[in-house]
């Protein structure tokens, strides 16, 4: 299994940090998710709030302090290695990037756009953008807005370009891992992380078949499998 060394290190549950990132960011976009869909107040005024942080790293919107929970990343069970403050930091500004990109995508859409990926249904990143395409064509300003945020050149850049990505996604209906993408923003920060998650996307992307293709190998939009994964455990395929 090859990561970036700084990612590998284990926090509080015995998770390494990326996992954590990944199984947090699930599970605050799956509460906030079942209550706009519920079409309860205070979740529809979370998320607008949300939304209007898509594209920026945390910093930048002090107004969405406390509106997404990144406590649980500090949490420490006594014998357990703290992460550093550079993990920290990473993995709160992946969290925040996923989040609001999903309150972005989930914005006047009645359906979940937030849904887990698994190896018959891969939900990465590359397999949405390949699915924004007809069946055997590449449409060349999508293929563009794609290469451009596999080569964004800081977290900031890449936000931004993941924005246009998204709104893309959501005027087709199309469905994202969150989880998988937080996950996969934490790796981007970390030493060498870039490679491994421009490999995952490039992977994805190229291996789609849009659904009842024949010879298709859509595995992985869950981190074990191979097109959009960052070699993580299989256990994360769900």
């Amino acid at each position: 299994m090859t990561t970036p060394t700084s990612s590998a290190a284990e926090t509080g549950t015995g998770e390494r940090t990326e996992e954590r990132v990944r199984n947090l960011t699930r599970a605050l976009i799956s509460e906030k998710q079942r209550g706009f869909l519920a079409d309860r107040p205070s979740a529809v005024a979370a998320l607008a709030r949300l939304r209007r942080g898509a594209g920026k790293q945390i910093a930048q919107v002090p107004d969405l302090w406390g509106l997404v929970d990144t406590g649980p990343l500090a949490e420490v069970p006594e014998g357990r290695r703290r992460p550093t403050e550079a993990e920290l930091t990473r993995a709160e500004d992946a969290v925040h990037v996923a989040v609001t990109l999903w309150a972005l995508h989930q914005q006047s859409r009645g359906t979940a756009m937030h849904r887990l990926g698994s190896r018959t249904e891969p939900r990465g990143l590359g397999t949405a953008a390949r699915a924004l395409m007809r069946p055997g064509d590449i449409d060349e300003p999508v293929r563009k807005r794609f290469v451009r945020a596999g080569t964004a050149p800081t977290l900031s850049v890449l936000a931004q370009r993941l924005r246009e990505i998204v709104l893309l996604l959501r005027g087709a209906d199309i469905p994202l891992d969150y989880g998988l993408l937080a996950e996969q923003l934490y790796l981007w920060q970390s030493p060498g992380g870039q490679e491994t998650v421009r490999r995952a996307w490039g992977r994805s992307f190229h291996s789609y078949r849009p659904a009842g293709a024949t010879g298709d190998d859509t595995t992985g939009s869950g981190s074990a499998a191979p097109d959009d994964s960052t070699d993580t455990p299989d256990k994360d395929a769900s």
